[in-house]
């Protein structure tokens, strides 16, 4: 009940009542809005909508705040392994979105049914990206440390405490970890309206409930969140390239080449996955050796 007023809670606030707010105070026709409004107001939202509710949530419902969100040092061991992980995800999810388009793009191109399912994918795709893409726009030093601070450290902040701390501890407390890491990965990407990302999305929040609750750390999926937007953010301010906040690819991709990067990030990345857990089972291991 806890994990689910948290979701909903937090989901009623921040897209209904903030984006109610937003429009209110900015006006009706977003695109029109200062940009630099638009990214106070998501901010404000992230902030007021989903981390202050996660922790007055956990005070109201445990009173162990620290406990129920996680609040531990990680070792620097599991930290790197972590990062090792999050660099072979990437592209591997990246390969995933290239031969997840292809196959969905060659049925649009045969089934009608499927092909106006594509178009209204592709209008809330569009959608995403062009507000992503303002979000991001920088002409300035300054003006980027702020795109970082909104885009990179304000979401992986709020959503990891609200996400893989409030909302995953609760569930662990009723269901099996391994269900409570999925329940909450799937809101999880539900949450960003990012149609043809949907998939690599939940994988990530996968990714970052495995890393909470092996660790028992908070402080290492928001740094892997971090790590994630931030790369994407300085990636684009580089290359100065749109195709790095698209989640569509061209549907006449080489198949197979796909395939293979697939496959092989895919290995190192459940090789990664094992040592992460032999680690930490290691690490208790040692630490039940030297208690009395």
């Amino acid at each position: 009940a806890a994990a689910f007023i948290g979701l909903f809670g937090s989901f009623f606030l921040y897209q209904i009542v903030g984006g109610t707010l937003t429009l209110l105070i900015l006006g009706l026709n977003i695109d029109e809005a200062p940009v630099d409004g638009v990214r106070l107001m998501t901010s404000a939202g992230q902030i007021l909508f989903i981390l202050l509710p996660a922790l007055v949530l956990a005070k109201w419902f445990y009173e162990d705040v620290s406990t129920i969100i996680r609040f531990k040092l990680p070792d620097w061991k599991g930290l790197v392994l972590f990062f090792l992980g999050i660099i072979i995800l990437t592209p591997l999810l990246q390969s995933f979105i290239a031969i997840q388009n292809y196959f969905f793009f060659k049925l649009a191109d045969n089934y009608e049914f499927i092909n106006s399912i594509k178009i209204a994918l592709d209008q809330l795709n569009e959608m995403v990206e062009k507000t992503y893409g303002n979000l991001l726009s920088a002409n300035s030093i300054l003006e980027g440390i702020f795109v970082i601070c909104v885009v990179a450290i304000v979401p992986a902040v709020c959503e990891e405490v609200m996400f893989r701390g409030f909302v995953q501890k609760s569930f662990e407390f009723k269901i099996k970890p391994v269900w409570a890491i999925i329940i909450t990965s799937v809101f999880f990407g539900l949450y960003h309206f990012n149609p043809y990302g949907i998939i690599p999305l939940i994988s990530l929040g996968i990714y970052f409930g495995f890393a909470a609750y092996i660790s028992n750390s908070i402080l290492i999926p928001v740094i892997l969140h971090f790590f994630n937007n931030f790369t994407a953010v300085m990636l684009y301010f580089i290359l100065k390239d749109d195709e790095l906040i698209k989640s569509t690819s061209d549907k006449d991709i080489d198949l197979q080449s796909a395939v293979i990067l697939f496959i092989t990030f895919l290995t190192m990345f459940s090789f990664i996955v094992v040592l992460i857990t032999k680690h930490y089972q290691n690490k208790k291991r040692r630490e039940y050796a030297i208690l009395p």
